[in-house]
Formats: structure tokens, C-alpha cells, sequence
């Protein structure tokens, strides 16, 4: 099984609500890579990358668009059998730019499960559950309209909810994370996130100001030397996110202790191949962790879930897709969404999701021999 063509489509997806905002940024509409890989048989497999804009992380739309014309050619006539082996064309191509990459691996692992006639958690070790728990996002808002919103999820079935804090003084986040405990109270596990945006001395004030609230910290400073600065200092227990840019920083912050779990991103890791490293590596240490990504539609959302599905469920926080702030699907037909706090595990071969290149902005590059 050779690959024969690799075809980069684009994908606008607006977000539904208006506006997403974090700490860092603020955005209306993202801009999503596809990337199908056709066989010399006549399969065809997708994969998905999108950054959440061009500042969240040292990633961006047209930054994935250039790494994949210079892996792209390289690539046709490489066998798409092995992840393994794509993967090491691509590094032998191209150095760094996981992101990128993580699309490609994630087109080939649905290659590989349509072949075999198996579901793309099957190559990732097995499915342990056929549903998992997501968690829901709150963005930087008022105290009232925060409770507001994170009540209504817990209502609707979330048992974890996200709220996005800092970029702002520190007195009205203190008041968000009061206002959304008491709105929730113990229905729903909490996790605080400011997106880097704190200086050590604002995390330590934070978490002294907040000590009474049971919740997880989510990457509150920007480096991994300022959280190895914030260890022994918190009551509360602390997740990395942003900093988690590759599996060597997730080893050290494991062995070094610099946290109490993880919020990984596929993409940013490099694809569902170094991802499973990842989770494995926190099994080694029970130690819980999301699996999701930046942003995207039904592909990157479907790659999740299948890798959520083999984390033990009782390490698994929660999976985020970005389904319920863009409202359109790619595969309208098998769409991967949110039910009452849960999404089910996609079914049939590979990924399980097949987009309609009618729901796509169209194509962006063909490379082929």
C-alpha cells in the first residue's frame, strides 16, 4: 500500500458563538488543514490540523500549508503501511513542525484501520469504552455570565468544566471561579485554566485567593521553568498544557515532578502515534490527562476520541472538541458530537468519519507522481 496522491484542502470554520477568547487571544473564525492520502488501491485516509489562530502557539495555519509542500512530494510513493515508517520519511524530510506532521500520521492510521477492517483505537492499543466523558470550555467572560454558562452545561449533562481565566485583573478572575463553584458546586469537577497568561508571583496570589475552592490548575505561566518555579508552592494541583511541545518535555516533567497531569494536544505532539507514547508514559505514573486538541473539525475530533477510548478511564479528565463553537460537520452523515457530556466512540474502519469535499473551502495542493 503506496501512497499515490496527497491532497491539502482547506476548511473555514467560523465560530458559532461569535467569539472565542483566552487569555491570549481572540477569535471569530479558525482556519483548519485537511490532508487526504490516497493508495495505489484506492483507499483514501484524513487528517486534520488547526491552530487556534497564530499566537496561541508557535503554530498557524499557513506555517502547516508550507511544511506540507515540503514533505508533501517527498512522500508519494512511500508505504503507507507503517506510521513508523511515514514517520521517519517525513523527519528525513523536514525537521520539526509536529503539528504539521500530526496530520499525516493521522490520515495514515486511517489508511492502516480501513485496511484491516479495524477502527483506529484497535491500532492504538483497544477501545476499554465505546463513550467517552468531554469537558466544557468556558471562555474569559464576567462572573455572572461564566456561572451562567458553566451551570448550563452541568445541566446538560458535562461532569467537568473548563474556565478560562487571567489577561485581566486578578480580583475578577478570582470573582469567575467563586461565581462558577457556586453554580456548579460538587455536580461537576472543576479545572481553571489561564492559558500561560500569569507571572509566578500572580499564579501563587491566585491559588492563595482561591484555596478554599477544590479545582485543578491548568498552565498558569508561560515556561516550564516557571511552573518548575510554582512546585511545593500551590495547594492546588497542577496540569500542564502549552509547554507539553514534545514527548522529551513530557518525560522530563514526569521524572522532575513538575506536575500532577497533563492536557495534551494530538497535533501539537505530533499525531495519535506519539500521543499513545504519551499516554502511556502517564499510566506509568497514574497520572490523568485530557486528550484533545487546539481546534477542527470532525477528523482531529474523531482522532481524539479514538485515542480517549484507550485511556483507563479512571486517567482519562475529559476529551474537548470543537464541535459545539462551529456547528458544521464534514461527515454530516457520521458527525462526532457532544451528548449529554458524552461523545461516542466513532464506528467502522479507520477513523469512522469520511468528509464530503463539498463541506470543505476547497483545495490548497496535490501532490502526486
Amino acid at each position: 500500500m503506496r501512497i499515490e496522491r496527497i491532497t491539502v484542502h482547506e476548511a473555514r470554520l467560523p465560530v458559532a458563538s461569535g467569539t472565542y477568547r483566552t487569555s491570549s487571544t481572540t477569535v471569530e473564525a479558525l482556519d483548519s488543514t485537511l490532508v487526504e492520502i490516497v493508495t495505489d488501491e484506492g483507499l483514501s485516509g484524513w487528517g486534520e490540523t488547526c491552530p487556534l489562530g497564530p499566537v496561541y502557539q508557535p503554530h498557524h495555519a499557513l506555517g502547516a500549508r508550507a511544511a506540507l509542500e515540503r514533505i508533501g512530494p517527498g512522500l508519494v510513493g512511500t508505504d503507507a503501511s507503517s506510521a513508523r515508517v511515514v514517520a521517519a520519511r517525513m523527519d528525513a524530510l523536514l525537521g520539526g513542525h509536529e503539528y504539521a506532521k500530526a496530520a499525516v500520521d493521522i490520515a495514515v492510521l486511517d489508511l492502516v484501520g480501513q485496511r484491516l477492517g479495524v477502527p483506529v483505537s484497535t491500532l492504538l492499543g483497544g477501545a476499554l469504552v465505546d463513550r467517552v466523558p468531554s469537558y466544557y470550555s468556558v471562555i474569559v467572560g464576567s462572573a455572572e455570565a461564566s456561572a451562567r454558562s458553566a451551570a448550563q452545561q452541568v445541566d446538560s449533562g458535562y461532569r467537568h468544566v473548563q474556565l478560562k481565566v487571567a489577561g485581566r485583573d486578578l480580583g475578577e478572575d478570582v470573582a469567575a471561579v467563586r461565581a462558577v463553584r457556586e453554580a456548579i458546586g460538587d455536580r461537576a469537577r472543576l479545572t481553571v485554566d489561564p492559558n500561560r497568561g500569569m507571572t509566578v508571583a500572580h499564579a501563587i496570589q491566585f491559588d492563595r485567593l482561591t484555596a478554599d475552592i477544590p479545582f485543578v490548575l491548568e498552565q498558569p505561566c508561560n515556561t516550564l521553568e516557571e511552573m518548575e518555579l510554582l512546585r511545593g508552592r500551590l495547594d492546588h494541583p497542577v496540569s500542564l498544557d502549552e509547554t507539553t511541545i514534545d514527548l522529551n518535555t513530557v518525560l522530563r516533567a514526569i521524572g522532575d515532578r513538575i506536575c500532577d497531569g497533563f492536557s495534551f494536544k494530538v497535533t501539537r505532539l505530533g499525531g495519535l502515534t506519539k500521543a499513545a507514547v504519551a499516554r502511556d508514559l502517564c499510566a506509568l505514573r497514574s497520572l490523568p490527562h485530557t486528550v484533545d486538541d487546539a481546534w477542527g473539525g470532525d477528523v482531529i475530533a474523531a482522532a481524539c476520541v479514538h485515542l480517549a477510548a484507550t485511556v483507563e478511564p479512571r486517567l482519562l479528565d475529559g476529551v474537548w472538541i470543537a464541535q459545539e463553537y462551529i456547528g458544521h460537520h464534514y461527515d454530516p452523515d457520521h458527525p462526532v458530537v457532544v451528548e449529554h457530556g458524552e461523545i461516542a466512540v466513532p464506528q467502522g474502519p479507520g477513523l469512522g468519519v469520511r468528509p464530503r469535499p463539498e463541506r470543505l473551502t476547497g483545495q490548497v495542493a496535490v501532490y502526486e507522481a
